[in-house]
């Protein structure tokens, strides 16, 4: 068993992954801005991001917490960009 992680270090980690899960709303309500496309691309990219979490906890939880930074960052990013160049307004 000296493979598997810490208990502290599996807490951090589900704690990264609980904080992945807050982010949902944001990302489904992103479709009150974007056209239909542009929220099925947001929803598989949160989906992609919380598979990475889970298989980070399994192997490195410490790095689970940066996946929702990284979620953040994306889902910023990809509203901002689609208003600013495709014109995605409320």
């Amino acid at each position: 068993m000296a493979d598997s992680p810490a208990v502290p270090a599996k807490i951090v980690g589900a704690l990264g992954i609980l904080a992945q899960l807050v982010l949902f709303p944001f990302y489904l309500s992103s479709g009150l801005v974007t056209p239909l496309w542009g929220l099925i691309v947001l929803m598989m990219i949160w989906a992609a991001l919380l598979l990475v979490a889970i298989r980070l906890w399994r192997t490195r939880p410490f790095l689970v917490p940066l996946v929702p930074v990284v979620a953040v960052a994306v889902w910023l990013g990809f509203v901002s960009a689609g208003e600013a160049w495709l014109g995605w307004t409320a």
